[in-house]
């Protein structure tokens, strides 16, 4: 891909609208200070959130080549963690947009990952803090738990008293629903491979 007036993005790694309009809003070029490693920095932002996507390019000859680097990147959730929790999560992800979806699809990636360690009964923060009694989570990330909208079953029954989630809200549960993930899942895979490497003697 290259520094064009717009470019082709699947999704905005901000909002998460897919096949967002990115448009070129700013350039700097860089050198170093021998005046070498020439690059452009382009912004692009998007017209649905107005969040901006910056990328470099180094010079090649005459011409700026292919885009080197993007930030932020586009989202993408761990093969360690189980693929029902990690298919919720993926689309809450690609849900940001509709917050009151997306919590709900947080609420069933939690649900999920707790029943795959074996805590099946109960409310989610009812398993939660057993999850923490149990040392499978530590109390830090329980009181997390408590602290972010948890509560899909108001947006399931419609609750008239509850009031909807936002953009934040929804985007708060998200990281909470990947902290959870890396672990109870991405950590302990990441420890077995390495320990798999480890010379033995």
């Amino acid at each position: 891909m290259i520094q064009e007036r717009t470019i082709d993005l699947y999704r905005c790694p901000h909002c998460n609208v897919a096949s967002p309009h990115m448009f070129w809003d700013m350039a700097v070029e860089t050198t170093d200070s021998a005046e070498r490693n020439e690059r452009r920095w382009v912004g692009y932002s998007c017209q649905s959130c107005g969040g901006v996507v910056l990328t470099v390019a180094p010079r090649v000859g005459q011409v700026f080549g292919h885009i080197d680097a993007m930030w932020p990147s586009s989202k993408s959730v761990d093969e360690a963690i189980p693929l029902r929790a990690r298919t919720f999560l993926t689309q809450a992800v690609s849900s940001l947009h509709a917050p009151a979806g997306a919590v709900m699809l947080c609420a069933s990636s939690v649900d999920s990952m707790l029943k795959e360690i074996g805590l099946k009964t109960g409310s989610l923060y009812k398993r939660i803090d057993e999850a923490a009694e149990q040392h499978l989570i530590t109390r830090e990330m329980a009181a997390w738990a408590h602290e972010v909208r948890l509560d899909a079953n108001d947006q399931r029954h419609a609750d008239d008293e509850a009031d909807l989630p936002n953009t934040g809200d929804a985007q708060r549960l998200i990281e909470f629903v990947e902290a959870l993930g890396q672990f109870l899942f991405v950590l302990p895979s990441r420890v077995q491979r390495g320990r798999g490497q480890t010379p033995s003697g």
